[in-house]
């Protein structure tokens, strides 16, 4: 079992912990967590696990007065090599913020961190906003991630994005679309794209989503996965 399979498994056997706890809420705090499987891990456009399949998961805290914390992972394609020929096969974001309504608007802000266990000077982190309404059925969000200039970037890193979610009460489908656009250290001004369907069988969902970028080591690929909530 690789290195990264082994902590998923771990963050499972945590996340099972977690379900249980679900039954002793109280005074506004919420554990709840979801795990899953996809034919590819694809993040703005790209494919961060070599377009292979994946195993993730993940656990959320919520916490009074609309904050929120989180650790998810998923294995990805051995990334962030040293001196040892070792890299991280797996990625762990923390996560860390307050979701609240203001101006009309459902605002979410706050912290990632993004982690590689095993990889060498690969670990950053970056600020997020959303700002989302909606209008019946649909839902319309933008957001910013914004990634300071720090030791292991070299610079700094912007990524803004659209996305529109629709899902009619009389509908079989949830349709996602998303464009987003990126610049600075990962990216030179480049445009990524999405589009996607999900259906929900109580706590299963299972999606399909098409997506691309304009960057020249980008390639559309059609990917779908599996994920269970508890």
């Amino acid at each position: 079992m690789t290195n990264g399979t082994t902590l998923l498994a771990a963050v499972a056997t945590l996340a099972m912990t977690g379900a249980a706890a679900r039954a002793e809420e109280a005074g506004g705090v919420k554990l709840s967590g979801q795990i899953g499987v996809a034919t590819d891990y694809r993040y703005r456009g790209h494919s961060q696990s070599g377009e292979d399949a994946v195993l993730q998961g993940g656990l959320t805290l919520e916490l009074p007065k609309g904050f929120h914390a989180g650790v998810w992972a998923s294995t990805i394609e051995e990334y962030g090599l040293g001196a040892d020929g070792d890299g991280a096969q797996v990625e762990v974001d923390l996560s860390f913020g307050r979701a609240f309504t203001a101006g009309g608007l459902d605002w979410d802000v706050g912290a990632l961190r993004y982690g590689y266990p095993d990889g060498t000077d690969v670990d950053y982190w970056e600020l997020s906003a959303t700002a989302a309404h909606a209008w019946g059925a649909f839902t319309g969000t933008a957001g910013i991630q914004y990634a300071p200039d720090q030791d292991n970037l070299g610079g700094d890193n912007s990524y803004l994005f659209l996305q529109a979610d629709y899902a009619p009460e009389h509908w079989p489908l949830r349709l996602t679309g998303t464009i987003g656009h990126e610049d600075g250290v990962f990216a030179d001004g480049k445009f990524d794209w999405s589009l996607g369907a999900a259906k929900t069988f109580g706590p299963v969902t299972v999606n399909l989503a098409w997506s691309d970028a304009d960057a020249p080591d980008a390639e559309g690929t059609l990917s779908g996965g599996v994920t269970v909530d508890f």
